[in-house]
């Protein structure tokens, strides 16, 4: 198991026990707490036990152990309806670089993670040239 930590990440020092937190669920690679600022009431976030400022840095096992954390505290939190955040770089709007899940209740319109989502219509040839640049690099 790889381990990987940064002394000035507030994550990490959460994960050492240098900072307080309200400690949901610990295995290995996991670490789930409250957010300590909550867009909704059991916001919760999972973070991995490894300093990667972007989900694709992260180590595949630990991704893996991840998402059956979230779905745990997203049954808990009862909400029929719920968010699964996951942001990459400032523009994407991360502002703790260590890679984190968020898992939000969405009790009503009000609560919970609000989305603009500005979809566009592409022309189907633009749409092929980038599904095969795509399909190309995995």
């Amino acid at each position: 198991m790889a381990t990987k930590s940064l002394a000035s990440c507030i994550f990490c020092k959460i994960i050492k026990g240098e900072i307080p937190s309200f400690k949901l669920i610990e295995t290995d690679l996991s670490y789930a707490f409250l957010d300590v600022g909550p867009i909704a009431m059991g916001h919760s976030m999972v973070i991995p036990k490894y300093h990667a400022a972007k989900m694709h840095e992260l180590p595949d096992e630990y991704l893996v152990d991840i998402l059956p954390i979230a779905k745990k505290i997203a049954l808990a939190q009862g909400a029929e309806n719920y968010n699964i955040l996951q942001n990459n770089g400032a523009l994407a709007h991360q502002v703790v670089q260590h890679a984190h899940f968020h898992i939000i209740p969405k009790p009503n319109e009000q609560e919970g993670l609000i989305v603009g989502w500005p979809a566009k219509e592409i022309p189907k040839d633009e749409l092929q040239k980038v599904y095969e640049e795509l399909k190309g690099k995995l």
